[in-house]
C-alpha cells in the first residue's frame, strides 16, 4: 500500500513537472523583464586588449608623461624606479639586455634570484597595458585616461630599458615593442588553459596511499626582511606543505639586522596655514597624491588611519613641522616597518594644508 502510494506521488510529480515543462516550452518565462543590451553599452565593457592587440583603443603616451602620472598615483605602493616590495610584488629588476635580446629572462630558471618581478614574467605588452587600464590605481580603478596609460606602461618599459626615455608609445608602434619584451618567449600555449588537448604543466604518478616523501619545500627571506611584516608564525595557513618559523628571533647564527642607514632627509620647515587662507583642501590633496592608497578615516589599512595619527598627535606643537617632514621625504619607524614613500613633488602650502587636514582629524 505504501509502495503504491509512494508510486503515484512520483508519477504526479512526473506529469506536473511534463506539463510545465510544455507550457514554458509554448511561452517563454519573465516576459516584459529586462531588456537587450546597447552596443554602447556593449563597448563599454568589452574594454580587454588580446595579445595581437585587438581591442586597443588609439592614443599615445611618452616616458616623461608616464613618470609624471607614476609619482602622483602609482609610486605609494610601488616605489619611484617600480622596485619597491612593501606593499605589492616589484614591477621592475631582474632583466638584462640580453633578456631583451633573447626574448627569454635568465633568472627565471635560477633558484636562488630573490623575487619574481612582472617584467620578468610578463610574455606581452598587451597584458600590461590592459591590466592597468582595468584595474589601477588599485583604490580607484578605471579612472587613468588611455593616454595616461600609455603614458604609465611607457615609464615601465623605460626603467626595464626596454624603450629609451625619450619614447612615446602608441597604438601605432606598440607591436614593434612587444619585440623588444624581455621574456616574449617564455609564454607555452602547450596545456589545457589555451588548448583543450594542450598538455598539463606538470606529470607525476598518481599516488593515494603510502606515498614516498623525498622532496623537501622551503622559503627563505633576507635578513633584513625576517620582520619586516610581523611574525611569520603567527600568520601562516594551516594546510599546505610550508611551516612558517619565527621571525620575532634573529635567523640561527645571524645577528641581529641593524637596519639600512636612511638617507639624510632634506630640510623642510612648512608653518601651517593661516586660518581663512584659500588654497588646496586637506581631502583634494589626500585624493590627488594617492594618499588614501595607504591610508582610511578610521581604519588601519597599510598605513595608520587618519583618526590614529590625529590621536597621537593631539597636543603636540612640534607635530605640524614633524610630519610635514616624513610626508616630503618619506621613512618609517614610527608605525612599523612598511615605509611612507616620499612625495618630493608637493609644494609647501599643499604640505601645510594636508598636513592640517589630518591633525584636526581629516573631518
Amino acid at each position: 500500500m505504501f509502495r503504491s502510494i509512494k508510486t503515484l506521488r512520483v508519477l504526479t510529480s512526473c506529469l506536473l513537472l511534463g506539463a510545465s515543462g510544455l507550457a514554458y516550452a509554448a511561452k517563454p518565462a519573465l516576459t516584459g523583464i529586462g531588456r537587450a543590451a546597447t552596443p554602447a553599452e556593449i563597448k563599454a565593457w568589452d574594454i580587454d586588449v588580446r595579445p595581437d592587440f585587438v581591442g586597443l583603443p588609439a592614443g599615445s603616451g611618452s616616458v616623461a608623461k608616464g613618470q609624471d602620472v607614476w609619482e602622483a598615483k602609482c609610486a605609494s605602493c610601488h616605489g619611484v624606479f617600480g622596485e619597491s616590495t612593501e606593499v605589492f610584488t616589484p614591477i621592475v629588476g631582474g632583466t638584462t639586455k640580453k633578456d631583451i635580446e633573447t626574448g627569454r629572462v635568465a633568472n627565471l630558471s635560477r633558484l636562488d634570484f630573490p623575487q619574481r618581478t612582472t617584467m620578468m614574467k610578463v610574455a606581452t605588452v598587451s597584458t600590461l597595458w590592459d591590466y592597468i587600464n582595468r584595474a589601477m590605481p588599485w583604490n580607484n580603478p578605471k579612472t587613468l585616461a588611455v593616454d595616461e596609460v600609455y603614458s604609465v606602461v611607457a615609464y615601465i618599459l623605460n626603467l626595464a630599458e626596454v624603450v629609451p626615455e625619450n619614447f612615446v608609445l602608441s597604438d601605432k608602434n606598440i607591436a614593434e615593442v612587444q619585440k623588444r619584451m624581455p621574456n616574449r618567449n617564455g609564454m607555452t600555449t602547450n596545456h589545457g588553459l589555451w588548448d583543450l588537448k594542450g598538455q598539463p604543466d606538470v606529470k607525476n604518478t598518481l599516488c593515494m596511499s603510502n606515498c614516498p616523501v623525498d622532496l623537501k619545500i622551503a622559503s627563505s627571506l633576507p635578513v633584513s626582511a625576517r620582520d619586516a611584516h610581523g611574525n611569520l608564525m603567527e600568520q601562516h595557513r594551516p594546510i599546505g606543505p610550508a611551516r612558517a618559523i619565527d621571525t620575532s628571533k634573529p635567523a640561527s647564527g645571524v645577528a641581529p639586522n641593524p637596519g639600512a642607514l636612511a638617507p639624510a632627509p632634506s630640510v623642510v620647515a612648512v608653518a601651517p596655514p593661516t586660518k581663512g587662507a584659500s588654497g588646496p583642501s586637506g581631502p583634494e590633496l589626500s585624493k590627488k597624491f594617492n594618499c588614501t592608497a595607504c591610508h582610511a578615516p578610521a581604519a588601519k589599512m597599510v598605513g595608520p588611519s587618519w583618526t590614529e595619527i590625529a590621536k597621537k598627535y593631539k597636543g603636540d606643537a612640534k607635530a605640524h613641522a614633524a610630519l610635514a617632514l616624513k610626508v616630503k621625504n618619506g621613512g618609517s619607524g614610527n608605525w612599523g616597518a612598511i615605509p611612507m614613500p616620499p612625495h618630493p613633488s608637493m609644494k609647501d602650502n599643499e604640505l601645510s594644508a594636508v598636513v592640517q587636514w589630518v591633525l584636526e582629524g581629516a573631518k
